[in-house]
């Protein structure tokens, strides 16, 4: 009698039996069904192995091989649905950060495809694991080309539109620097910062993704394989990891000083030259601790190219980093400064309530009360909103890079990696939305010197550049 070699799969009922006994102990210690024995792709009769009704063999009964194909099914091969994964050695621990309790352990092998030469000091991090030598790529780990390109379109619509707003609040500061002075003059350095950050997206989007974000290791039949940038060695990465790192921090310092500075005028009465007679200790906390930061971040090499931006930035593949150098700092920068912004309205208010019982005027007063109002929740609400999305991106990651590592490597055969919950992706619309709160705060911190005076200082420089390039008179009126 002929026998065939093919696989006999089990019924549909004995599939479902096993998956009602297993799954919840499997849940439980953070295993998921596999996708490989969805029940339904099971017959539910015919030729299947079903449920054993037989009766146990007496003790002492031994089993012999079949005579038709010599194994221990009698000819038959037992099912396996992932052919790819046959024989895995106990060796490295990985371990899922979601899952502190579980120990997965794998013999570890990174995919011929991912792997890199030795000494470019890229590693892949998976769960608590970083396996040496191996790169992510820059295409369809987690989003899609159409979605990299939205976003890139995205950010660069933004960051010039930004760019313009800061220029102009930096230009009508050169040209007219008496007017501008504490407790104000920081929102004119917050503004160069957003500047900066702005001009190194913009530069980030002109510029090629082989350049900044993405580096190619190979040549041949894998030459359009792209890995994401790691480490310092790539100078275009690395030089605007350090414009956007640096201002974007020093920003964040900024609005802290300015919301000082307006806490000093208000509730402690300090008048402008006692608030400009420290501004060096303003500027040496804006630019010396951001400064160190960055330091610390080179010389640990956190930093990775960001495919849906086209920059590089610290964080984007290890959330311990995301943690210590970017969430922790704008959570703190954030809550200071909403403290000296807050004791300062209490202040002012204070002073409102005895101007009017006195029956003095409080017009200017309230005049500037709302103007500081609305420019703190121009910048509260945006800086919440990207502290949020941070919070979002290090809860999750995780699960992304687990997700994405069992579909690339345990359907392989090549680790069983931490599963996490199916299909575990980023949500875009999340990025879209960081991207565009990061360079609003610059867009809107122009909103202060949107005045008359503003108008007025920009035709007495243009009526200065006619009388040194034109001849015209400086009291002609120029049209």
């Amino acid at each position: 009698m002929y026998r065939s070699r093919e696989a006999i799969p089990p019924c549909r009922s004995l599939c479902n039996q096993a998956r009602n006994g297993c799954e919840s102990l499997m849940n439980k210690f953070g295993f998921y069904w596999p996708e490989s024995l969805q029940c339904d792709q099971f017959p539910p009769d015919g030729l299947c192995v079903g449920e054993n009704n037989t009766e146990p063999l007496p003790s002492g009964t031994t089993l012999k091989p079949g005579s038709g194909g010599g194994n221990d099914f009698g000819g038959y091969y037992p099912w396996n649905p992932n052919p790819g994964i046959e024989k895995i050695n106990p060796g490295v621990i990985l371990t899922n950060s979601s899952f502190p309790n579980n120990h997965f352990k794998a013999s570890f092998q990174c995919l011929s495809t991912y792997e890199v030469k030795a000494g470019h000091d890229y590693r892949l991090k998976i769960g608590n694991h970083f396996i040496q030598d191996c790169g992510a790529p820059c295409k369809d780990m987690f989003f899609s080309d159409d979605q990299r390109q939205t976003a890139s379109l995205w950010i660069g619509v933004w960051s010039c539109i930004c760019l313009g707003s800061t220029l102009f609040t930096v230009m009508t500061f050169l040209i007219d620097m008496t007017r501008f002075r504490y407790p104000e003059r920081p929102i004119i350095f917050l503004s160069g910062c957003y500047f900066m950050v702005a001009l190194s997206y913009v530069v980030g989007f002109a510029l090629k993704e082989t350049d900044v974000e993405c580096t190619k290791f190979r040549d041949g039949a894998d030459s359009d394989l792209l890995f994401i940038t790691q480490g310092t060695k790539k100078e275009g990465c690395t030089v605007l990891f350090m414009a956007i790192y640096f201002f974007s921090m020093a920003s964040s310092i900024w609005w802290v000083i300015l919301t000082l500075t307006w806490f000093l005028a208000a509730g402690m009465k300090w008048g402008h030259e006692a608030i400009e007679a420290n501004s060096q200790y303003f500027h040496l906390a804006a630019w010396a601790v951001p400064a160190i930061k960055t330091i610390a971040i080179l010389a640990m090499g956190q930093v990775d190219g960001d495919v849906l931006s086209g920059v590089c930035f610290t964080g984007i593949s290890d959330v311990d980093a995301l943690r210590g150098f970017v969430l922790a700092p704008l959570v703190l920068y954030l809550v200071i400064g909403t403290s000296f912004l807050l004791a300062g309205f209490i202040s002012l208010f204070k002073i409102r309530t005895i101007m009017k019982n006195d029956g003095t005027k409080t017009d200017k007063l309230e005049k500037l009360m709302v103007r500081i109002g609305i420019f703190s929740v121009l910048y509260t609400v945006p800086a919440t909103i990207v502290i949020a999305c941070y919070f979002y991106e290090q809860s999750f990651r995780d699960e992304w890079m687990n997700n994405w590592c069992w579909k690339e490597f345990t359907t392989k055969g090549k680790i069983i990696c931490p599963p996490g919950p199916k299909e575990a992706t980023p949500e875009f619309n999340v990025f879209m939305i960081k991207y565009l709160m990061t360079v609003i705060v610059g867009i809107t911190s122009g909103g202060w010197i949107w005045t008359g005076k503003t108008l007025g200082s920009w035709r007495g420089f243009y009526r200065g550049l006619c009388t040194v390039f034109c001849g015209a008179p400086k009291n002609e009126s120029v049209v």
